[in-house]
């Protein structure tokens, strides 16, 4: 196979902030330039992408790019940094919580990157370096893509969180939550959470490099927005333990509401049992029984029967336990 035959998404050449398309002759290494770098970006889909990658790029940061399940990390090699990141789904039809990745190669003059679905954040920084502007250095590109992506996660985070606070509100008000609203909620906390944890420690990893890929000032935002994932996850458990206080509230309030009708039953149970005993006994038809040839037996066995279960009200009543 050719390695003519791969594609990019899009690649730029940016130096001092100003991007230029690079339309052909893209495969040549950047490294030569004196000031900028390029960026190029691709679809893990193309099918040349395996052979371009494995004989433009070190092994082991070849393998990371082309891996089909990643999770959030951030590596020193060689001369470059391997780095993948997670952001929310924002693709029509999807779930924000299935996560889509990136992953990225970037050294001093280059930056290869590679998705299978469509990261927005990456996409808004194409059309930004299409209108002729991109960050200035590999490290701010990195900054700005690492704040755009939690940009997005905090959004999502807080609508989470209003939903928490809504069936909160409900569950106060004497309302009945259907629990299958509650269930669906946790697992969207726990699905984003998921690839938040390790992502806050790939950009705290980011923001602590030691490299001269990404500089101090790049740092300093990287490890901000580092600090603003921390927050976002401290949100989100905080959402989850919520959410499980409310789902063990509502199977609190079930089982009380269960054992009360139980009781009750038993009590009704205990007042009719002698009176069901009373009434067996004088249904029998055998001689010997009283009153069968007494016109006001009926009425006596009756009254008899109210007596007994009002005896037997007022004494559960007495004992409180009714």
């Amino acid at each position: 196979m050719n390695t003519q035959t791969v594609s990019p998404i899009c690649a730029f050449d940016i130096v001092a902030g100003q991007a230029v398309p690079v339309s052909s002759e893209w495969l040549e290494p950047f490294a030569r330039q004196q000031n900028g770098y390029r960026w190029i970006h691709f679809d893990l889909a193309d099918s040349g992408l395996r052979q371009w990658v494995s004989e433009q790029l070190p092994n082991i940061a070849a393998q990371a790019l082309l891996q089909s399940e990643t999770r959030p990390r951030c590596d020193l090699h060689e001369d470059g940094i391997i780095l993948n990141l997670r952001g929310v789904n924002l693709n029509p039809d999807a779930s924000p919580e299935d996560m889509v990745s990136l992953r990225l190669w970037a050294t001093e003059r280059t930056i290869v990157s590679a998705r299978v679905r469509k990261v927005w954040v990456a996409d808004s920084l194409r059309l930004k370096a299409e209108s002729g502007t991109g960050p200035e250095s590999v490290g701010a590109f990195l900054a700005e893509l690492a704040s755009g992506l939690t940009k997005r996660i905090e959004a999502v985070s807080l609508e989470l969180e209003d939903e928490t606070d809504s069936l909160e509100e409900v569950g106060l008000s004497g309302n009945e939550i259907k629990p299958e609203s509650i269930a669906r909620l946790r697992q969207t906390v726990i699905k984003l959470r998921r690839y938040i944890s390790p992502q806050r420690d790939a950009l705290d990893a980011l923001s602590s490099l030691k490299s001269s890929v990404i500089h101090s000032d790049a740092s300093v935002l990287v490890n901000e927005t580092a600090n603003r994932t921390r927050r976002t996850l401290e949100e989100l458990d905080a959402s989850r333990d919520r959410l499980t206080a409310l789902q063990e509230q509502m199977d609190a309030e079930h089982a009380n509401a269960l054992a009360r009708n139980g009781y009750l039953l038993s009590v009704v149970a205990a007042i009719f049992l002698p009176l069901g005993f009373l009434t067996g006994l004088f249904g029998v038809n055998i001689a010997g029984m009283p009153g069968l040839s007494a016109p006001f037996a009926f009425w006596a066995l009756t009254l008899a029967s109210v007596a007994i279960g009002i005896a037997l009200y007022v004494v559960f009543k007495l004992s409180k336990w009714l």
